[in-house]
This record gives structure tokens, sequence and C-alpha cells, in this order.
């Protein structure tokens, strides 16, 4: 060989080339790729290195924060032989809100889907499932969630959060909560901080969060109540547990989670949780007369227990009025939950969502109606909020029936909802802003009259009526995976979604006789709005193939006009 010959340039040694604004902060995992090796990732910028992170673990990524305070040009690097990178992002403090969070770096193995035109809600990087926290704050809606950053699959607990101004559109912002340390260590699915809600700090600029901490096989209770605050409404503050542990003598299991808190009739604060006894699925009820709802809280009782379904735990329980004012006794409350593990033994669909309408005096509720929130199921752990006077939600476009926490799975939210009486019941239409999302129209004609209508890509809205309500039809749609259609009969409004040759549930509306539709097809999931959401259907489908055109296999004569627009953020 010869002596002056250069030796070959190192291929193993990873650069990521950012122009920074002055004073950024780094959020970044990392972790050693031999034991024994401390993994490392350096900063570098014309003058040379000048800082580094390193971690020792090789079982998890270490969450490492770094400051830049110059701005400019910057190099991160890292060699691959000794160091895994999970995530890294960078904000400003002064401008996250407006911003977001830059990211720089993922990896295969937590990468988001490229799907162009999507407009479901998507976290940035790793898993996702319940909606948390879904409230405003600081004039902002802002949506934190069960997030999970190093894969697709489901494992110990943090909160991701994104802020928007129209529910639609979403900022990313930095991971909010983070598992207790002793969780950190290694992917171990032994628990995190698991579901909850937030409400505005009463006496200052902020919010205050409630969740559940869990730690699997911890002695006596394996899951907790607890609070946190964030003034700057991006990072959470030292959390401290509220409630220790489950009420006595109530014959509960361990199951214990999912505080929901809003102000009551009375103008206290409740906080609603889930757990099971051997009466069934339960709701807990609690109260606290702290303003600040900070602690205090202290045991009312049971505010409604479910046998039906073969159900669990209840889960993710979530309460708000719907037509006055909460001090009015005559307005109406509505109580969502879900009933895990619950059966249905007439369809074969899993882990149904209830919607109770009533009254509420702060301490008991008086049921007036129930129904199925959505006959698709796949729009679960809902959760909603009174924004000014109107209820707004949304749920996960999953359920635990397909998403298993052995298996790659990115997932979505639904489509944010308003909630509503009318139609002889509850309905639950797309927020009024969900027109935004149209961009030009497909057809006005075709599809109308029973022709094929052809999709540029997966995210379509297509609005028909019937010329007389419960009128049969079959719309088709032409997926390269999946069976899929809307269909009305005399049994019902169902979707028919059969991916491969076993069983397929009947997501059915049973006895519903629907004139007006409205569906909404993206990358990987269909909800169908009927009778202005008096019948909601949620159904995620297999994969991210789109739908790629649509036909009235049957009942085209019937109907009296359709459109079908394009639609994007």
């Amino acid at each position: 060989m010869d002596d002056n010959a250069k030796a070959p340039a190192r291929t193993t040694l990873r650069t990521i080339e950012v122009d920074l604004p002055v004073n950024a902060v780094w959020h970044i995992w990392l972790k050693a790729m031999v034991p024994g090796i401390q993994g490392a990732l350096a900063f570098s910028n014309a003058n040379g290195k000048f800082g580094e992170v390193i971690a020792s673990n090789a079982e998890e990524y270490s969450f490492r924060i770094y400051h830049v305070f110059g701005g400019g040009p910057v190099e991160i690097s890292y060699d691959t032989d000794t160091t895994s990178v999970s995530v890294a992002y960078w904000f400003t403090a002064q401008e996250v809100l407006e911003t977001g969070i830059a990211v720089v770096h993922t990896n295969p193995a937590n990468a988001p889907p490229d799907l162009p035109e999507c407009y479901h809600f998507r976290p940035p990087f790793g898993w996702m499932n319940d909606p948390n926290g879904f409230g405003r704050f600081g004039g902002r809606p802002h949506l934190f969630y069960q997030h999970y950053s190093h894969g697709l699959r489901w494992n110990n607990m943090h909160w991701g959060h994104a802020v928007s101004s129209d529910y639609l559109r979403w900022r990313h912002l930095p991971i909010f909560l983070f598992p207790s340390e002793d969780l950190t260590a290694r992917p171990d699915r032994r628990g995190g901080a698991f579901s909850g809600s937030a409400i505005a700090l009463p006496n200052a600029p902020g919010i205050r969060v409630f969740f559940t901490e869990k730690v699997q096989d911890r002695a006596p209770e394996q899951e907790v109540q607890m609070t946190a605050t964030s003034s700057d409404l991006f990072s959470a503050g030292q959390a401290e547990v509220i409630l220790p542990s489950r009420p006595e003598g109530e014959g509960l299991t361990f199951d214990f989670r999912d505080p929901y808190v809003f102000k009551g009739p009375d103008g206290h604060w409740k906080m609603l949780l889930g757990s099971q006894s051997a009466e069934g699925g339960v709701i807990l009820l609690y109260e606290t007369q702290d303003v600040t709802a900070a602690g205090g809280w202290t045991y009312l009782g049971k505010l409604l227990v479910k046998k039906r379904h073969s159900t669990t735990a209840i889960e993710c329980p979530c309460m708000l009025p719907l037509d006055g004012v909460l001090t009015d006794p005559a307005t109406r409350w509505v109580l969502i939950y879900g009933l895990m593990n619950s059966v249905d033994a007439t369809t074969g669909r899993r882990n149904l969502t209830m919607a109770e309408v009533g009254w509420f005096d702060g301490r008991n509720f008086s049921r007036e109606f129930i129904q199925e929130l959505d006959f698709g199921t796949d729009n679960y752990a809902f959760q909603a909020f009174l924004d000014g006077d109107a209820p707004v939600g949304m749920g996960w476009l999953a359920n635990w029936a397909d998403a298993s926490p052995t298996i790659d799975f990115p997932t979505a939210m639904t489509l944010p909802r308003t909630l509503k009486l009318g139609g002889n019941g509850l309905l639950t239409p797309p927020i009024g802003a969900a027109e935004s999302l149209r961009g030009h129209i497909l057809d006005r004609t075709r599809l109308a009259v029973g022709q094929r209508v052809s999709f540029p890509h997966g995210a379509v809205e297509i609005l028909f009526e019937l010329k007389e309500p419960g009128t049969p039809f079959e719309l088709k749609f032409d997926h390269p995976n999946v069976d899929l259609s809307v269909v009305q009969e005399e049994a019902g409004l169902s979707i028919r979604h059969r991916a491969g040759d076993g069983p397929s549930p009947n997501f059915i509306a049973p006895g519903a006789k629907v004139r007006r539709l409205r569906i909404f097809l993206d990358y990987g999931s269909i909800e169908v709005f009927a009778d202005r959401g008096r019948f909601v259907g949620t159904k995620r489908i297999a994969g991210f193939e789109p739908v790629s055109a649509a036909r009235f296999a049957a009942g085209a004569e019937n109907v009296a006009h359709a459109t079908v627009w394009s639609l994007r953020l």
C-alpha cells in the first residue's frame, strides 16, 4: 500500500447540519450501542467542537437537554457504531408556541408515515394513543396525548403536546410529561404518565394537568393520581401526588385511572376516575373545594356502574354540559366513557364507547337516554371540553381490538367534533372549520348517477343526500387491500370493512334510517357522519394505501345529489 495514500473516510459518522437562531434548546434521545462504551453526540461550528451529550444506557434512550446560546450554522454528529439517536429536535422558548419544534432527526423505528395531503392529527414521531388535556389555554386549543417516542408500538408512556388555532392545523411542541425515573431505564412497558385532563390555572396564566402515574407491580397501588402545572404552556413543573390510593371499602381492582377534572354545577371542581369492581366497570366521583384544584380531593362515591357487554374497567370518562349554563338545574349533561374489553355479542364489535345524557347536580347523575358514541368503534378514549359555550371533542382513531403492543401501529386522532342535542339523540358532527379542508371539487354529477369517481390521493370528502330517509344504498370504495363500503339496508347503516379472509365485526348503527351523509376519507381511515352527526361511524382502514375511487354499487337512482371534494390542510 502506498504510504502516502489516505485512509478511507469513516462511514459510521453521521452528521446533521442545522442553521440555528440564538438561544436554541435541543431535546435529544440517545443510547449506547455497546454496553460499557458511552454513546455521545457532539455539537460543532466553524470554530470546532463546543459541546457534547452522552449516554451509558444500552437498553433505552436517555433524554438530554442542550442549550446553544449562539446562533448560526451548527453540526450535530455521532458515531453510529457506538451511538444510536432516536429523536433530535430544537426550539426557542420565546417562539415555540408560534413556531413549534423543528425535528431534525428520527430513525426508521419511529418515523411517521409520509402521507401527502393527510389532514388528521398525527405525532411527529413515535407511538400515540389517547387524547389528554384537551382544552383552550392562552387563547389557543392545546392537545396532549399518550406517547412513546422511540418506536411505533405502545411502551412506557409520555405526554406528547401540540397547539393549534382551529383544531385542524397543529404545531408540535416539546414532550410535556415523562415517565418516572425508574421507568426510563428500559423499554419494559411497566407504566409511565397515563391519561388525564387539564384545566386553566384560575389565578394565573398557565395550565394544571392531572394524570395517572402507573408502575406495574408497585405495592400497594399500581396507579396513583398526579398533578403538575405549567406557566409557559409548554413545559411541566414537578408533579405531585394528589390521590395516593383507591377509595377503601369499594372492592375495586388495581384499575384506578384517567382523571377528568371539570367544574360542577355547584361551582366546585369535580374529578371522574375509571375503575372496576365485582359489580362491573365503575366511574368514581371526587370533589375539591380548593379553587386551584391543587389538593383537598375527597371521594363522593360511585357515579356509574356498568356490567353491559362484559366490560372490565371503565376508561377515559368525561362529562360536560350540553344545552345550557352549568349552574342551571335544567341543563343537560353528557357523560362519555369507554367500556374496556367489552364485546357486543350481536355484532362482534369490541371496546365500545357510550354516551349518556341526563342531569347532574354535582353528586348524582340522572340519565335521560343512552346511545353509542360511534358505531365504528375506532373513536376511543374520546375527550371533550367546553370551549366557551360550545362543546368540542376528539378521540383516538383506533381500537385496542386492532392496536396491539406487539405490532407497529402509527395512528391518528379523529376529526374534532362538536356535541349537541337534536334528532332525538346526541349529535357529534365535525366542527364547522372542517369545511376549510375542502380544496377543489372533484365531482358534482357522476357519482350521483352511479358512475365511478377517481380520487387523486387519499384525502376526500363525499357529501350526498338520498331522496327519502332510510332508502337502501351501497357506496363502494376501491382499495387495494380492503373490501370497503358504506351501506344502508333494513337492518341499519353500516361500514363494511374486511381485510383478508377472516371474520369481520358488523360495524352497524342498528335501525338507523338516514338521509344525509358526509363521509371523510383519509390515509388509513373513514369517518361517516349521517343526519348531521346523529349516527357516526369511525373506522381505521388497515394500512396506508389510499382509497382510489368510489361508486354507488346499488341505489344510485335514490340519490338526490352528491358532491366530492379533494381535501388538504
